[in-house]
């Protein structure tokens, strides 16, 4: 099977995220970079499928030369080859993102474009769909779940208090949800074997972004909490609590 895989670079879910001073931006200085954890499990299942049935899985990513060093991390995991479409960095319109990706995997004939749900930075989880969308193929989110056997595709999906069960058509997007998968570590052997291994840059036109972040800020900071006695007698102050200032009761 011919098998893409579009990730993204996101800054590591331990750092310590600071507003740059316009605002729109975090700082990057010192700022490490990893592979979207989602992305990786879109991975290391492309990489079982094709591991079972032949074929071999492409990287796709979009951004500047900088990225190429996460990719690489993804090709050290078990995929074949990358492609990087150059920009000066990732749009924050996930329709200019979509269309770019699109663009190049229409160029590709692949049976199956995996992605993960959503990206851990902006959370838009919009760009599958709209891949799907443009390409004109069925989409299904949040699977938890994939089977292909004899061109046939089923997936589990999660929904709101339970599971979907779904068969569709290949070619198709999937986007991955966390416990598809247990994605492997990356060996010695796989790690130099991903320095060889070759990433294509491709310069397309992107659309123009109709999406602007206006401003970041930092959550609220939360209230300390409070002891309000000891033991069964600061049960009824408690509630009292809860239901009148918390109002969760």
């Amino acid at each position: 099977m011919n098998i893409a895989v579009c990730m993204k670079q996101t800054p590591d879910t331990e750092a310590q995220i600071k507003i740059a001073d316009d605002g729109t931006h975090i700082q990057t200085d010192g700022i490490k970079w990893i592979i979207n954890p989602y992305d990786e499990f879109a991975i290391e299942e492309a990489l079982r499928i094709t591991e079972k049935h032949g074929g071999e899985v492409t990287l796709i990513s979009l951004g500047p030369a900088s990225v190429e060093k996460t990719i690489r991390e993804g090709l050290a995991m078990g995929a074949h080859k990358a492609i990087r479409i150059d920009a000066p960095e990732s749009p924050a319109d996930p329709q200019v993102v979509g269309a770019a990706l699109a663009e190049v995997l229409k160029e590709g004939n692949y049976d199956l474009i995996l992605f993960g749900k959503q990206a851990i930075d902006d959370d838009q989880s919009q760009v599958p769909s709209i891949v799907a969308t443009l390409l004109d193929l069925p989409a299904v989110a949040v699977v938890v779940k994939l089977d292909i056997e004899d061109g046939k595709a089923t997936a589990l999906r999660e929904i709101e208090g339970g599971h979907e069960k779904v068969t569709f058509s290949q070619p198709a997007v999937v986007s991955a949800q966390r416990g598809l998968n247990e994605p492997r570590y990356r060996s010695l052997k796989g790690i130099m074997a991903a320095k060889k291994k070759p990433i294509e840059v491709k310069q397309i036109n992107l659309k123009e972004n109709q999406l602007s972040v206006e401003k970041l800020s930092y959550p609220p900071e939360k209230k300390p909490g409070r002891i309000v006695g000891e033991g069964p007698d600061a049960v009824p102050e408690l509630v009292r609590l809860l239901h009148e200032e918390a109002k969760v009761i």
